[in-house]
């Protein structure tokens, strides 16, 4: 890494503000702990086991929510009352900040206290604050840290329920179908939790993961009684967030990660995708005979996290995964939208194993080809474009004044610049610059790519403990010189042109023996 991107990262440490963003967006904070403490409670809803459950909706579609659980008011009385004795008086800060305006000063400590109150409420606060960790276009970087230390581990619940499940879903009790199955399972999260075990029928050794019961009830309740309290808040002067558009963003992926036959396909759609061109990244087999919406069976895959590994190989399985994250962000369009270090392992066999894909965004062809057009505008300066581009790729709603914002994003970018050459971009630092960007323009941080930012920061993250001289872009730029140069649609060849002949219609030879050799490094490394 040069000098000048060694400056700019000393540069962003030394800055509190920064420091924090760059921590929180690494997952630096994140609770990895297979259990919660054994003093944690998980309120559920006791729900009447004569209800008509498949009147709930298995896709998320407030509609029907609201439709279903107006007809319970006894069970939604029952959830609200749970909510208000942990976190009533935590409501009543929130609305005393709000109406005092002290929102600013203190949120720090709200997000301190609702982290330590949030588990208790079960799955759907735990995942809505871990999503939220990771905007920093809502949070301020020192919150997205306090929520991060959330723990998406709970207590156990009954195996006997579990085997119950398992019996239900499957056809047949669990010891027919699985052997050694272990007696208390090996992690449990908020949605459900993970057993070992050997499937008969292929002798494999396999993870089964059972779902919590009453989850679909729980959550949905949740959301209900949520979405009632975000169109109060559209009364609110001081609440400028749209909290029910907000809610039913999150909402629509978070449904998906309750269906394990989805999650299964996820990862076998993910595996197919890679084996051609990433044989170094593992994805654990699925199952589908042994998978319902409620179970899934999936390979047992050995291995440490790749954050705590000493091995020798753990920078290259780094460079791998930021391959891997620009494969899926730039060519695929199917992303691993839960990307954190627990989710990272290096195999015995010294492979990279992706784990988890109950939560996957998929990025439009738009998207894609305008990430590329945004780079090759940027390299070449054209701030004007990547102010267009910024529109494209939803940063900025249609319809606004950009010339207000061209003049502050032009001196980002020069300073992101700074030095010259597409190398000498430093993205971390650009990221937490557009970041605050946000709180004083019309200007967002799409859902789509604070993901993009929090995984290739986490691979950033874990590079740096064993090479301080490590630079993402240096492992970045061969991916882009592939794309550029071997893909055929006609976006991309016009980006290419613009990349070699800027917007002046000149050729620059150095540029283009740039994209070749590390076309190059990259055929090398594929290779290899």
């Amino acid at each position: 890494m040069n000098s000048q991107m060694k400056d700019m990262r000393a540069q962003m440490e030394e800055d509190e503000q920064l420091s924090s963003l760059m921590r929180g967006l690494r997952g630096q904070g994140i609770n990895e702990d297979d259990f919660a403490s054994t003093t944690t409670q998980m309120r559920l809803i006791d729900f009447d086991q004569g209800d008509a459950i498949d009147s709930l909706p298995l896709d998320y579609d407030p509609d029907a929510i609201a439709a279903y659980w107006s007809k319970r008011p006894a069970a939604v009385t029952q959830r609200v009352f749970q909510l208000l004795g942990v976190s009533g008086w935590f409501i009543t800060s929130i609305v005393g900040d709000i109406l005092f305006k002290r929102v600013k000063q203190n949120e720090v400590l709200r997000a301190q206290q609702l982290r330590d109150i949030v588990t208790s409420l079960g799955p759907a606060y735990i995942k809505l604050g871990q999503a939220l960790s990771i905007r920093p276009d809502i949070l301020s970087p020192a919150a997205m840290n306090e929520l991060q230390k959330l723990c998406d581990k709970v207590p156990a619940y009954d195996n006997a329920i579990a085997m119950r499940t398992i019996e239900a879903e499957l056809g047949r009790p669990p010891h027919e179908i699985y052997k050694d199955l272990s007696p208390n399972p090996i992690a449990a999260a908020s949605l459900g939790q993970v057993y070992k075990g050997i499937l008969r029928a292929t002798g494999e050794e396999v993870a089964v993961k059972v779902q919590r019961p009453f989850v679909l009830e729980t959550v949905t309740v949740d959301l209900f009684v949520i979405r009632k309290l975000g169109f109060a808040l559209r009364d609110v002067p001081q609440v400028t967030t749209d909290v029910v558009a907000l809610l039913d963003e999150w909402a629509a992926r978070f449904f998906e990660e309750l269906d394990y036959v989805r999650e299964g396909r996820n990862a076998t759609r993910f595996a197919a995708q890679m084996k051609d061109d990433l044989p170094q990244v593992k994805v654990p087999k699925t199952y589908p005979d042994f998978t319902t919406r409620r179970v899934l069976t999936q390979e047992w895959l050995y291995g440490e996290k790749l954050s705590q590994s000493q091995a020798a190989d753990t920078g290259d399985l780094v460079k791998v995964g930021v391959i891997c994250y620009l494969k899926q962000l730039l060519e695929t369009g199917f992303f691993h939208a839960d990307p954190h270090p627990g989710n990272l392992i290096r195999t015995p066999d010294g492979r990279l194993a992706v784990l988890d894909y109950g939560l996957m965004t998929e990025i439009s062809d738009d998207i894609k080809y305008g990430m590329i057009e945004a780079i090759a505008h940027l390299i070449n300066r054209d701030y004007e474009a990547i102010v267009d581009d910024f529109v494209t790729l939803e940063f900025i709603p249609e319809g606004v004044d950009l010339k207000p914002i061209l003049p502050v994003l032009a001196k980002v970018f020069d300073q992101a610049l700074e030095g010259g050459g597409a190398k000498n971009i430093n993205f971390q630092a650009l990221a937490a610059d557009l970041a605050q960007i946000t709180f004083d323009y019309p200007f967002r941080i799409p859902p789509y790519f604070a993901l993009i930012i929090r995984a290739i920061a986490v691979l950033e993250g874990i590079a740096l403990v064993g090479d301080p001289e490590f630079a993402l872009v240096d492992e970045a730029y061969p991916y882009l010189s592939k794309r550029l140069l071997t893909d055929d649609h006609p976006r991309l060849r016009a980006a290419l042109k613009y990349m070699v002949y800027g917007k002046e219609q000149v050729f620059d030879v150095d540029r283009m023996i740039d994209l070749l050799e590390n076309l190059e490094i990259f055929n090398q490394s594929a290779s290899s």
